[in-house]
């Protein structure tokens, strides 16, 4: 994934050259490729890149694996999205992350928000609590799970904060929100709720509440039914529901 960065990072060359090393980038979907170009210019991730190449030089253990970093992108192509899902940072325990917001590897237990969410989902929409907090199926019908911040390091939440990541999670918003109408932006919490000042509200549906974590559930997540919500706005503009299954 530093090996990934670096091509789509330019290095004292001119802005064509640097177009074309994004293009060969492999861990980034063309589709998305082509509207971040622009992001992999900017001095922020110059210094993104730098700052995880140090880490790994330190022998840090880095969540979620670099082939992961992209998982939201990858799984959800730009032209797909209808609903964004937006989360802080990664996971930080062992074999929970995976690259999607919220959501961990089968198998691996459901942290406290992720339960919350399911119970959430089965008091709205009557789904039951899945054993299994993989949320890949909803990132493939169009959700897209993206965390602010797309890495951490592992025991120490927060750890990867101001490093570069925020400016290029922006700009993900951003190309959303100027080229794509009526998407469903799901801001959990007054982290994600930051990211409200980029998205234009007459052209989008902004859902806004607090954290499913179990420090703030009890003041207004639970009992704000976000999953019946998204479909009936889906519904509303002539596209199929998401299935809420996991």
């Amino acid at each position: 994934m530093i090996q990934d960065l670096d091509s789509l990072k330019t290095e004292q060359t001119s802005l064509s050259a640097s177009a074309a090393a994004i293009q060969s980038s492999p861990a980034l979907p063309e589709c998305w490729k082509q509207q971040l170009q622009n992001s992999f210019q900017q001095e922020s991730m110059d210094q993104l890149r730098s700052f995880l190449k140090e880490q790994y030089r330190q022998k840090k253990t880095i969540y979620p694996e670099k082939q992961n970093y992209f998982r939201a992108l990858q799984l959800t192509p730009f032209d797909q999205v209808r609903v964004v899902i937006l989360g802080q940072d990664p996971y930080h325990g062992p074999g929970q992350a995976h690259g999607l917001c919220f959501s961990v590897q089968s198998g691996v237990g459901l942290p406290p928000s992720l339960q919350n969410i399911f119970k959430e989902r089965k008091s709205d929409v009557g789904i039951e609590i899945s054993k299994s907090g993989d949320l890949s199926a909803w990132a493939k019908q169009g959700v897209l799970l993206l965390n602010a911040v797309l890495t951490v390091e592992a025991g120490q939440a927060n750890s990867h904060q101001g490093k570069g990541w925020e400016k290029f999670t922006d700009d993900v918003i951003h190309v959303l929100n100027e080229k794509r109408q009526g998407l469903v932006f799901v801001l959990w919490g007054a982290y994600a709720q930051k990211k409200g000042a980029l998205i234009d509200r007459q052209k989008h549906l902004v859902l806004e509440c607090v954290h499913p974590s179990p420090l703030s559930s009890h003041r207004g997540f639970f009992g704000s039914k976000p999953f019946s919500k998204i479909n009936d706005y889906l519904k509303s503009r002539g596209e199929m529901p998401i299935d809420w299954n996991n």
